[in-house]
């Protein structure tokens, strides 16, 4: 935990004068205070805190009720309550809701310092905790997400960070790097664990069917709007809205958009209400946003509305390293799913899958490893297991000049596949049915295999050759 930040809650203006001298003298700390419930309740929302200190009894919103708010928001919040109307009922009360401590005014001085001091070092503990858990457990991997390479530490770094905030995200990275995963990290690491994640992918849903679903809608707004529909963005109040995709909203969507975050409300389509909301907005794209704006298929207005705190994901293809410890986290995590009995990846296959470059980064490797442990029939992945496009890119990527032992093999490969198949369909007239009942292949693979070659059966139809 950094510099602590503390919420000073009362309405007594002496008292809390008094409570902000008091906890000065404990060290760096950044103190707030409020007046009352309600402006404290807008200051949590606006900002997180490590400690709150208020009183109970306070016009409007009482300390009680905005205990209950600030639990809700944090579960883990120490919040320390203060009255001048002490009785067990009351204490009982606060203490099942969670409060953390209960002082009886008039108190000493010290024995706020003291409660004080205690509480923020208990929650400087369980961080750690947390903390050192995680790196004990696993220490490749940050929730969903796995990496060990110096590129994807920053970002875990910079995501437990934003997670911190409750500004705006603008996720960037190619197609299937994670822009979800990350996502829901924040979400999960955040102040709004509790609330809900609502994802929608802004490419999917038809385009005149978009503002309903975002917005809700009421009933006869539209033909066919027999009941009222709450929009997307109102089930996410207090938690995390995650736009996948945001570079595909049409343009009238997105002024739509834009009003919204700026005030942090929605009206129903057909409706005539301004629904207040509490959400954090999550956008992804896996475009160059600033080039969308200067070609005008993207609001300059938007994008620096989103553009708060930014998170880049790099491609599969720039971290290397982390391309077998993926692999093999998909293969354990198949095993503790369905019980299969591959057990792990040969070094001749591991090998094939680091040097290939991952045009689909983190999905396209998902799906390679899905694919080679249906196929495969060894406690191992071997090469054999593995698409051959990936297999032959991988050897086209070697930096080296001489010909490695993959490469000599490849080329053998592709000159006994070109001479055997070749040699079928002279047999055979050009007849695929046939030539590949011989060589007992699947049409289908026979008919990639030719492709691979160029060899054209149709070319070999007047060349058929005694048996």
């Amino acid at each position: 935990m950094s510099v602590p930040r503390i919420l000073i809650v009362d309405d007594e203006i002496g008292m809390l004068e008094i409570c902000e001298e008091t906890l000065q003298q404990i060290g760096p700390a950044d103190i707030f205070t409020a007046s009352d419930g309600a402006s404290a309740r807008d200051q949590m929302r606006t900002g997180n805190f490590d400690l709150i200190v208020t009183d109970i009894r306070m016009p409007g919103l009482n300390g009680v009720e905005l205990l209950r708010e600030a639990r809700k928001r944090d579960p883990e919040l120490p919040i320390l309550m203060m009255t001048a109307y002490p009785n067990v009922e009351t204490a009982v009360e606060c203490m099942k809701l969670g409060a953390a401590d209960y002082l009886a005014k008039p108190f000493m001085e010290e024995d706020l310092m003291a409660a004080a001091t205690r509480l923020l070092e208990q929650r400087r503990l369980r961080e750690e905790n947390r903390t050192l858990r995680r790196q004990v457990e696993r220490p490749y991997a940050f929730d969903e997400m796995v990496g060990d390479s110096p590129l994807m530490r920053a970002v875990f770094d910079r995501i437990d960070r934003i997670a911190r905030a409750d500004d705006d995200v603008l996720i960037m990275g190619e197609t299937g790097t994670g822009k979800e995963l990350a996502a829901r990290s924040i979400h999960g690491r955040s102040n709004r664990s509790g609330g809900r994640f609502v994802p929608v992918d802004c490419g999917a849903i038809p385009e005149n069917l978009i503002e309903s679903e975002l917005f809700g809608h009421e009933r006869g707004a539209f033909t066919g709007a027999n009941t009222r529909s709450v929009g997307l963005l109102e089930l996410a109040d207090r938690g995390v809205f995650f736009l996948d995709e945001v570079a595909e909203l049409p343009m009238h969507m997105q002024a739509k958009l834009l009003r919204v975050l700026q005030e942090r409300s929605v009206r129903r389509v057909g409706g005539k209400n301004e629904i207040e909301l509490d959400v954090r907005i999550v956008a992804a794209t896996n475009r160059d946003l600033k080039r969308e704006v200067s070609d005008g298929r993207f609001r300059e207005d938007l994008y620096f509305r989103l553009n708060v705190l930014q998170l880049h994901l790099h491609p599969l293809r720039d971290r290397g390293e982390d391309v077998l410890l993926l692999a093999e986290s998909f293969l354990s995590k198949s095993r503790n799913d369905s019980g299969e009995s591959v057990e792990g990846i040969d070094d001749e296959a591991g090998e094939i899958l680091s040097r290939y470059a991952w045009p689909g980064n983190v999905r396209e490797l998902l799906n390679v490893m899905r694919q080679a442990q249906a196929l495969s029939d060894r406690k191992m992945i071997g090469v054999q297991d593995l698409p051959d496009d990936v297999v032959i890119s991988a050897g086209e990527n070697r930096e080296s000049s001489a010909p490695s032992f993959f490469d000599l093999r490849d080329q053998r490969v592709r000159a006994f596949e070109k001479e055997y198949f070749t040699g079928l369909l002279l047999k055979h007239g050009g007849e695929v049915s046939s030539a590949a009942r011989e060589a007992v292949l699947p049409r289908g693979t026979f008919y990639r295999i030719l492709a691979k070659h160029q060899l054209r059966p149709e070319e070999f139809r007047a060349q058929k050759t005694d048996p």
